[in-house]
Formats: structure tokens, C-alpha cells, sequence
């Protein structure tokens, strides 16, 4: 179980002599605020998704490369791979204060090597960009390592049996995210962000020329679509 902290000012250390002038300064400087209240650090959260049906929530831990002692929610100390974690809150609704939580994935090999808990052939690592579609699909991007040294990529999960499947993976150096859908799920636009990032200025085609190719300029972030041709819910 886990319980929520109202970051509310002048309850606590959330005062003025503590650097929180009013409920504004709180609301902007609110990771400072949920320090002060002793606030269970994770390990650099990413997106938040939460579930159509069920209202669970789900959130990315991305990594955390200098974390030197674990706790219950971050278990692993150099957690390079990172995880996604899901919560329910107790009451489902606004007034909630406690809630119950698990490990949905520890990213990672899969290959017992790290506490993954993902099958090696989809192994995947820094979780980042976090969507769910209407029929409860979870879609996962990365942007960081992944295991096998690949490029960042885009996994699906179905929830009704716990896999998850490699979908796309992007060009070199590239984050993916983001992700939007047509009404009929036949259709899916996601981002391309900095390709070939590592490129020196003096040389930006180093690492890769996408998505014009050799000899076409240095590379440019996009939109991509990605429809099916036979006009079925796209995942599936």
C-alpha cells in the first residue's frame, strides 16, 4: 500500500521560512515540496497512462544510473533498465489518500541476468513515453540504453495476458515519442526525435542521414504514420 501527500502550503515544512511563499511556489517547485514530505524517490519518472476501464495507473521509472541503495519502489541499485510501475487508487476517486501498487515490468535482458522480468526476445530498456488506447493496448517508448544496444524502440502490451512485443524501433540516436491514434485505431502517428544526435556539428550525417538519405542534408526530426492497409484496429 502506498499513501498520497497533499503538497498543500503552509501544512509541514511548506512555509515560507522553507522557501514555498504560497500554494504557487508549492505547485512550481513541487518535487523540492515532495522531498521535504518525505516522498519516496524514484527513479527519473517519465509519463503517466491511466487505464480507460479499470483506472489504473501506470508510470515509467526511465533509469536511474547512480542510484547506491534500493528501496520498494526502485529495487534495483544502478537500475540502468528502469520499470513501469501500476497503481490503483483504494477509494477510485478524487478523495483517494491511499493506494495499492506492483511491479507491471522491470525493464532489462530478460535473461536473469538483472531482475528483468521481460521475455529476452522483446527485451527492452529505459521506458519513457507511455500511452493506452481505448481497447486498454499499453504502448511503451523508450529513450536511454537498451540491452542488446539497439536503437530506441516501441513495444505494445496486451493486458489481458502480460506480453509485450517489440513494435517499432526507431533510427540511431533517436528518442521515440509520443503517439496519437484515428478514431478507428487503424492509424498511429508517432515521433522521431533527434536522430543522429551523437553527430558532431562539424559532421551532423556521422551517425545517420535519415530520413532523407545519403547526400540529402543532416538528419531531421518527424511525424511518422503508420496505418494498416487493411483498415484493422493497428496492433492487433
Amino acid at each position: 500500500m502506498g499513501n498520497w501527500l497533499p503538497l498543500v502550503h503552509g501544512h509541514g515544512p511548506l512555509t515560507e521560512a522553507n522557501g514555498f511563499a504560497d500554494q504557487g511556489d508549492v505547485l512550481i517547485k513541487a518535487r523540492l515540496a515532495a522531498d521535504l514530505l518525505g516522498a519516496t524517490a524514484m527513479d527519473r519518472p517519465g509519463w503517466t497512462a491511466v487505464h480507460p476501464e479499470t483506472g489504473e495507473m501506470f508510470f515509467t521509472c526511465t533509469n536511474n544510473s547512480r542510484r547506491t541503495e534500493a528501496n520498494v519502489a526502485n529495487p534495483r541499485v544502478e537500475n540502468r533498465m528502469g520499470h513501469i510501475i501500476r497503481l490503483l487508487d483504494d477509494e477510485h476517486d478524487a478523495g483517494a489518500t491511499t493506494f495499492t501498487w506492483d511491479f507491471f515490468v522491470l525493464a532489462g535482458a530478460g535473461d536473469g541476468s538483472d531482475g528483468s522480468t521481460v521475455d529476452p526476445e522483446d527485451a527492452f530498456g529505459s521506458p519513457d513515453g507511455l500511452v493506452i488506447d481505448r481497447r486498454g493496448t499499453i504502448w511503451i517508448q523508450t529513450d536511454g540504453g537498451q540491452p542488446d544496444g539497439s536503437n530506441n524502440q516501441m513495444l505494445a502490451c496486451d493486458l489481458s495476458t502480460g506480453e509485450i512485443r517489440r513494435f517499432a524501433v526507431g533510427p540511431v540516436d533517436c528518442e521515440v515519442t509520443g503517439v496519437a491514434f484515428t478514431p478507428d485505431l487503424a492509424t498511429m502517428f508517432i515521433n522521431i526525435q533527434h536522430p543522429g544526435d551523437s553527430g558532431m556539428a562539424e559532421n551532423p550525417t556521422e551517425t545517420s542521414t535519415w530520413p532523407d538519405g545519403e547526400g540529402a542534408g543532416r538528419p531531421r526530426p518527424a511525424t511518422v504514420m503508420i496505418r494498416r492497409v487493411d483498415g484493422q484496429m493497428i496492433g492487433t
